[in-house]
Order: C-alpha cells, then structure tokens, then sequence
C-alpha cells in the first residue's frame, strides 16, 4: 500500500510539473521604490523657461511668474524637476495640454501626467511640473516613474479635479491634441489661421479644442465658453459675420453653432455633412450650483483650525447678540417705568403679585 501510495504521488507530481513550469511569474510594482534624493533647487525668472522647453510669453499668460529648478539624484544619475506655479488649477491643467503632443502617452499609474522622449509633465494644483529625463544616464522607466510619484503623488485632490474644464467627446479624438487656452497669445500658437481677437478673451472666454480623425482626414473642432448666453451670442454673431460661419468655401470652411453660452467651431471640415455630425457630439446641460472658494495651498489642518475659528466667533456672536437683547430689554423697562408709569411693561413685577383682598 505504501508503494502504491508513492507512485500515486509521484504521478500526480509528474503531471503538474509541466503546468508550473509554463508558467511565468511577474511581479509589477505598484509603487516604484527607487531612492532619489532631493540636492539642490533654485528659484529662476519666468524668461529662464526657455532653456527647459518652454515659451515665456505663453507662460506669463497662464499666470507663471517664476519658477523653481529642482536636482535629484539617484546614485551615480541626476535628473532636474521644474515646478512652475500658474494662476489657478485650470491655469497649470492649461499648460500641461499645451505642452502635450501627439508623440507622448498618460502615465498609466499617476493622473494627469503625460510622458515622451524628453521627459513628462504633470499638473498638481497650481503647480505645473517637468521632470527632466536624465541624459548620458540609464535611468530605467520605473526608476523615473518613481521620481514622478515623489514629487506629485499618483492622483491630485479631488477638490483640484473639480474646478477643470469638462473633457472633450472621445469619440474620434487623437490622443495628445486636445488643447485648453485662456489667453489670446496660447491660442495663436495653435490656432494660427483663427483670428483670435474674436474670440473674446476680454471678456472672460475659454478655449479648448481638439484634434478629430473623420475617415482619411482630420478636422479641429474648437469649444468656446462664455460666462452668460449674452455674451456668447454677441460673439456667435461677431463670428458669422467675420469669418462666413456655415458656407461652402471648400478647404477655407468654417461651421459652427451655438448652444447656451458655448460656441462651437469645425475647422478643416470636408463638408457641412461631417462638420455636423462632428459637432452633434457637443451638447450642454445646465445645472445650477454653488460656488465655492477655493482653499488655495492650505493644508487639512489648517482648513479645519479655520472652521473651528469660524465656528468659535459664530458662537461669540450668537452670545452676545442674546446678551445685548436682555440688556435692551432690562434697560426698556426701565425707561417706560419713568416715563409712562402707568404702563405695565414698567412693572413686570404687577404680573406676578398675588392680592387677597382679605378684610
């Protein structure tokens, strides 16, 4: 019984040996664990950007004044982070896609991070980042990965998410073209045959556009947001009129429409056919909501030292409102019992004496 009981084993082992051996075991590290060290940084002049890729003029716009040059290293490799802090989050969301390109890809692990042959940019916030790739250096892909997440975590914060412009229909977008401008000099550099002093940055618009494959062709479809219906209408009209919105001029045609406060514009359309059904992807809901301020760079502590201030002089406030009203109230009487001494507001004290009457 032992040797058949051996020889059961030894079978069952043999017929599974082939099976563990096929297969490959990977392990993929949610986290890279590389140790890069920060050893230096310096604060640089906006026009400094230029010698990192930038241009000064688009950043001035996006409300970049100046900004901060990083060195971290990585045993014997070095690589340099410069983080630029914009207007507002949709300021620092506005320049990582105008940065973008169509050769770069997401960071499949950290949000809004994009990464190409030269490095990634990433948003956080304000703040507007680029991670230098290191040159002379081998510095794997996991490795730089982990330098992303050291700076600017794998996600921002939710509130930071809310404040970003809705996103563009996916529906036929090229990965890497959609754009979000805020200011005429941004929206030249990408849409140079669009006069932009029609747009009407002045008063208070928002550009975001895309890149839309229709067949064989491409075409750009262009969002602009107004802050009321008036004022998109003026400029729908303003539009029309300059630019002969919705006629067959062939590869010089331009569509468009409006819809609340949004204008919505085809470029380099074929026809007024595929111009409408790219454009029929837009649509508008509205609804309302509070506005909310936004809390800046202070930290959950101190966000909660603030409500509980907050609440503390609410308090105060609500106490000495009640303690002012006795005292006007004590101080009204008294005045009624002198002046109009017949009045019983002045002698609270009649309501509560008893008289017998007794003989």
């Amino acid at each position: 019984m032992k040797r058949l009981g051996s020889a059961v084993v030894s079978m069952t082992l043999s017929a599974l040996l082939p099976l563990f051996c096929a297969q490959k075991v990977s392990v993929i590290p949610l986290v890279p664990a590389a140790n890069w060290q920060l050893t230096g940084k310096q604060t640089l002049g906006v026009d400094e950007i230029k010698s990192y890729g930038g241009d000064p003029a688009v950043e001035s716009e996006y409300g970049v004044k100046s900004l901060e040059v990083r060195t971290y290293r990585l045993e014997r490799a070095s690589a340099q982070v410069v983080v630029e802090s914009a207007a507002d989050v949709s300021a620092a969301y506005g320049l990582l896609t105008y940065y973008q390109n169509e050769s770069m890809h997401p960071e499949k692990t950290t949000e809004f991070a994009i990464t190409g042959a030269q490095g990634s940019l990433m948003s956080r916030g304000r703040s507007f980042i680029r991670f230098l790739r290191p040159e002379g250096s081998e510095v794997s892909e996991n490795d730089f990965r982990a330098l992303l997440i050291l700076v600017g975590g794998t996600r921002p914060t939710p509130d930071s998410v809310a404040n970003l412009p809705s996103l563009l229909p996916a529906s036929g977008l090229i990965p890497g073209s959609t754009k979000y401008v805020i200011g005429p000099i941004a929206a030249q550099r990408v849409l140079p045959n669009l006069r932009t002093d029609l747009i009407g940055f002045d008063q208070g618009a928002e550009l975001q556009l895309g890149e839309y494959r229709v067949g064989n062709s491409r075409s750009t479809i262009v969002e602009l947001s107004y802050p009321t219906p008036q004022i998109a209408r003026l400029r729908f009209t303003r539009l029309s009129d300059a630019l002969g919105l919705n006629q067959d001029r062939g590869a010089n045609s331009i569509y468009g429409r409006r819809d609340v406060s949004f204008v919505f514009l085809a470029l380099k359309a074929s026809n007024k056919t595929a111009a409408s059904e790219l454009l029929d992807h837009f649509s508008v809901n509205q609804q309302l909501s509070w506005d909310q301020k936004y809390p800046g760079n202070q930290t959950i502590g101190q966000q909660l030292f603030a409500l509980f201030v907050g609440n503390a002089f609410l308090t105060l406030v609500l106490a000495g409102s009640g303690l002012a009203g006795g005292l006007l109230i004590a101080l009204s009487r008294r005045v009624t019992a002198k002046v109009f001494p017949a009045l019983e507001w002045g002698h609270p004290e009649s309501e509560h004496l008893i008289r017998l009457n007794l003989e």
